[in-house]
C-alpha cells in the first residue's frame, strides 16, 4: 500500500512539473513572437510558432521521466496539483518575492517578472537593448520617409534660429563701442557687455540643452528663442547701462539654447547618408547671421542722423535701431517653429509611440506628395519604444501654495537635468566626452579670441597711424580771430588766445596744453576726445557746448559763464572712416567663411569627419601663427579671411561629430555642455586678448595657434561616426 501511494505521489509530482514546464515554454514562445512582431519592419514575413509541435512532443515525452502514465489521469492530476499549490503564480500580488523565486526572469508559471520586481540595472540593460533595436529600425523608417520637402522646410526654420545665434555673437562687438560711449561708460567698465552676453549664453546652452532632453526639442527651442527675442527687443529702449546689461544677459541666456537644440532636432530627421552633408549646410546660416549683422552695422550704426531724443532723459541713437533689426531673425524663427512638429525620435525615446508614428507618417506623406507619388503608403505599423524607467521623486508634504509647487517643480527639473549631464560621463560615452571637451575648448579659445576682439586690433593699428599724423602747434598768439572750421588731430601748446570767437565748429582729438584764453566766446561747439590741460580761462563765455567739467583737466576758470551746456556722451560718425572700415572688415571676414562652408558640406561624407576636423584645426593654427608677422592692415585682413575660411570646416565637422556620438536621451544635454564650455573659452580668450592687444600681439596669437594645433591632434583620436546610425 505504501509503495502504491509513493508511486502515485511521484506521478502527481511529475505531472505538476510537466504542467509548469509546458506553460513556461509556451510563454517564452509568445514573448518571442511579440519581439518578432515588433521587428516586423525589417523582417516582414516570419513564422510565429515554427516548431510548436516538435517542442510539445519533446516536453511531454521528456517530462514523464520514464513513467508511462494514462493521459487522462496525468492531466487531471496536473490540474489538481495546480489548484492546490500553484495559486501564487496567477499574477496576484503575494508580497515581495524571495531571492529564490522567479529564476530566469520569471515570477512563476510562465509569467514575466513585473518591472517593480527588477532592480535598476536590469531595467537599464533592457532599455539599452531596446534603444539599439530602435536605432536600427528608425534608420530604416527615415529612409522610407525619404529626404524632401519636410526636411527642407525644417532646414530653413532651424536655419533662422541658428542665424539668430550668429547675429547675437557679432552684435556684441559692433554695439560695444557705441553703447559704452552713449551711456558714458569709462574705460574701467568697458568690456562688461561682451562678457555678460557670453556668460548668459554659457548658462543658457547648458540649461536649454538639458531641457530639450526632457520636454522636447521643439518646445525647448520655442521657449529659448522667445526669451532671446523679448529681451533683445527690450534692450534697445533702456537707457541705464545696468538695465541694458541685464537685458543682454537674458538675451544671451535665451539664444544659448539655439545651437545644441537646433543640431539635435535636425539630425533626428535625417538619414545616415544625408546627415553629414545637410548638417554642414545648416551651419551656413550661422555665417549668414554674421554677414547680416555686419551689413546692418555698416549700414545703420554710423548714421547718427537716424537718432532722435525726447528731452535730455531719453536718447534713441542709431545703434539701438541696429539692435532691433538684429532681433528680426529670432522673431521669424519663433513664428515658423509654431508650424513644425516635435522630433519623432525624441517622442519614441520617451515612449510616445502614437505621436511619433503620426509625425513620421506626416514626413512620409509630405515628401511623397512633393515627389508626385501621393499614392505611396506608409508601411510602418509598429515601432520599437525603449522601456521607460520611472524616476522616484521625493515630494515634500508642504506644497500647498503655488510658489511652493513651482519651486519643487523647478528644483526637480534642474536635478533631472543634472543627472542627465552626469550620465554623459558614464560608459561608453565618457572617453568621447573628455576628448570632445578638449577639442571644443581649444577651437573656441582660438576662434573667438581672435574674431570677437579683432575690431580692437584694427582700431589699435588705426590709432597708431592716426597718432603718427598728429600736428603740433607751439607758442601761438591769436587775437580777434573767428574760428568756424573743424580742428582735428592737433596739439596746441603754450598758446595765447585773446578776444577770439569759436563758433559752430568741431573739435576732434584736439588737446590744448598750458594755454591762455582771455575774453573768448565758445558757441555751438561739438567736441570728441578733446581736452584742455593746465589751461587758464579768463572772462570767457560758453554757450550751447558739450565742454563739460571733466574736459578741463587741471585748468583754472576765472569769471567764466556757462549757458545751455549739453551733458552726456556724444556719438558722432560724421566723416568717421574708421567706423565704416571696421564693419567692412568684419563683413569680409564673415564672407570668407562661405568657401569653407561649401567645401565642408561637399566633402563631409566623402573624406570623413575626423580628417576634416583635424586637418582644418591644424591648418587654422598655422594661418593664425602667420598673423604674428602682419605689419599692415591689409595683410592682417587677408590673413583673417584665410583663418576664418579654414576654421569653419572644423566647426562644421565638430558639430556633426558631437551630434552623432551622443545617444538620443542625452544628445542635447551633452551638446549644451560643450557649447557652454565654448562660451567660457570665448570669455577667457577675450580677457587675454583684451589685456594684451595694446601691449603685444605675439603672445595671444602664438597661444591661439598652439591650442588649435593641439586640439586638432586630439580630435583625430575621436571615433569615426560616418557609417554609424544615430544612437
Amino acid at each position: 500500500m505504501e509503495e502504491t501511494y509513493k508511486d502515485r505521489t511521484s506521478l502527481v509530482k511529475g505531472a505538476k512539473d510537466i504542467a509548469k514546464e509546458v506553460k513556461r515554454q509556451a510563454v517564452k514562445k509568445v514573448n518571442k513572437a511579440v519581439d518578432k512582431a515588433q521587428d516586423g519592419y525589417t523582417q516582414r514575413s516570419y513564422n510565429r510558432f515554427q516548431d510548436e509541435e516538435d517542442d510539445d512532443d519533446y516536453y511531454v515525452q521528456g517530462g514523464n521521466y520514464g513513467v508511462e502514465a494514462n493521459d487522462d489521469e496525468g492531466s487531471s492530476e496536473a490540474t489538481e496539483g495546480h489548484d492546490e499549490d500553484d495559486e501564487i503564480y496567477e499574477g496576484e500580488y503575494q508580497g515581495i518575492p524571495n531571492m529564490g523565486q522567479g529564476k530566469d526572469g520569471m515570477v512563476a508559471l510562465g509569467q514575466p517578472m513585473r518591472d517593480e520586481y527588477k532592480d535598476r540595472h536590469e531595467l537599464e540593460t533592457e532599455r539599452k537593448a531596446d534603444e539599439e533595436e530602435l536605432a536600427q529600425q528608425y534608420e530604416l523608417i527615415i529612409q522610407e520617409c525619404g529626404h524632401g520637402r519636410f526636411q527642407w522646410a525644417l532646414f530653413f526654420v532651424l536655419g533662422m534660429a541658428l542665424m539668430a545665434d550668429g547675429v547675437e555673437v557679432f552684435v556684441v562687438g559692433f554695439v560695444l563701442p557705441s553703447a559704452e560711449t552713449d551711456m558714458c561708460i569709462p574705460n574701467s567698465g568697458s568690456g562688461w557687455l561682451g562678457d555678460i552676453v557670453y556668460l548668459g549664453m554659457m548658462v543658457g546652452a547648458f540649461f536649454w540643452g538639458g531641457l530639450a532632453d526632457k520636454v522636447g526639442r521643439r518646445q525647448s527651442l520655442l521657449i529659448c528663442m522667445s526669451v532671446n527675442g523679448f529681451f533683445a527687443f527690450l534692450s534697445s529702449f533702456v537707457q541705464g547701462y545696468g538695465f541694458f546689461l541685464f537685458c543682454r544677459l537674458f538675451s544671451g541666456f535665451g539664444i544659448g539654447g539655439a545651437v545644441p537644440t537646433v543640431f539635435s532636432y535636425f539630425s533626428e530627421v535625417l538619414a545616415r547618408e544625408k546627415r553629414g552633408e545637410h548638417l554642414s549646410w545648416l551651419c551656413m546660416f550661422w555665417m549668414i547671421g554674421g554677414i547680416y549683422a555686419s551689413a546692418m552695422a555698416w549700414a545703420i550704426i554710423p548714421h547718427y542722423g537716424w537718432s532722435f531724443s525726447m528731452g535730455s532723459a531719453y536718447q534713441f541713437h542709431s545703434w539701438r535701431v541696429f539692435v532691433i533689426v538684429c532681433a528680426l531673425p529670432c522673431v521669424s524663427s519663433v513664428v515658423a517653429l509654431t508650424f513644425m512638429p516635435e522630433s519623432p525620435r525624441f517622442l519614441l525615446e520617451v515612449g510616445k509611440h502614437d505621436e511619433a508614428w503620426m509625425i513620421l507618417k506626416q514626413i512620409h506623406d509630405t515628401n511623397m506628395r512633393a515627389r508626385g507619388q501621393p499614392e505611396k503608403v506608409f508601411t510602418v505599423n509598429r515601432i520599437k519604444t525603449p522601456k521607460q524607467i520611472d524616476e522616484l521623486i521625493e515630494i515634500e508634504s508642504d506644497t500647498g501654495t503655488w510658489y511652493r509647487r513651482c519651486f519643487v517643480r523647478i528644483r526637480t527639473e534642474l536635478y533631472s537635468i543634472w543627472l542627465t549631464f552626469m550620465r554623459c560621463f558614464n560608459y561608453p560615452v565618457k572617453d568621447n566626452t573628455i576628448k570632445l571637451t578638449a577639442v571644443w575648448f581649444t577651437l573656441s579659445f582660438g576662434y573667438y579670441g581672435l574674431s570677437v576682439w579683432f575690431p580692437d586690433v584694427i582700431k589699435h593699428l588705426q590709432s597708431d597711424e592716426y597718432a603718427s599724423r598728429v600736428k603740433h602747434f607751439r607758442n601761438e598768439e591769436v587775437s580777434h580771430f573767428v574760428f568756424n572750421f573743424t580742428l582735428e588731430n592737433q596739439i596746441h601748446s603754450n598758446g595765447e588766445y585773446i578776444n577770439d570767437r569759436f563758433i559752430m565748429m568741431k573739435f576732434k582729438s584736439v588737446t590744448f596744453e598750458d594755454s591762455l584764453f582771455k575774453n573768448c566766446v565758445f558757441e555751438d561747439i561739438t567736441s570728441l576726445n578733446t581736452y584742455f590741460r593746465n589751461c587758464t580761462f579768463v572772462n570767457t563765455t560758453f554757450y550751447n557746448t558739450d565742454l563739460e567739467q571733466y574736459k578741463f583737466v587741471d585748468s583754472e576758470l576765472i569769471n567764466c559763464t556757462f549757458f545751455h551746456i549739453r551733458t552726456g556722451c556724444q556719438i558722432s560718425f560724421d566723416d568717421d572712416y574708421s567706423a565704416y572700415w571696421i564693419y567692412f572688415v568684419n563683413f569680409l571676414g564673415t564672407l570668407a567663411v562661405l568657401p569653407g562652408n561649401i567645401v565642408s558640406a561637399l566633402l563631409m561624407d566623402r573624406i570623413g569627419r575626423l580628417t576634416m576636423l583635424g586637418g582644418s584645426m591644424v591648418l587654422s593654427g598655422i594661418s593664425c601663427f602667420f598673423l604674428w608677422f602682419g605689419t599692415s592692415e591689409s595683410m592682417m585682413i587677408g590673413m583673417l579671411c584665410l583663418y576664418n575660411g579654414l576654421t569653419i570646416s572644423a566647426w562644421n565637422s565638430l558639430d556633426v561629430i558631437t551630434v552623432e556620438l551622443y545617444p538620443t536621451d542625452r544628445r542635447a544635454t551633452g551638446f549644451g555642455f560643450l557649447n557652454a564650455l565654448c562660451k567660457a573659452a570665448a570669455v577667457l580668450g577675450n580677457l587675454i586678448f583684451g589685456s594684451l592687444v595694446g601691449i603685444t600681439k605675439a603672445i595671444p596669437i602664438l597661444l591661439a595657434s598652439t591650442v588649435l594645433v593641439c586640439g586638432g591632434l586630439v580630435g583625430l583620436r575621436l571615433p569615426d561616426t560616418r557609417t554609424q546610425v544615430l544612437m
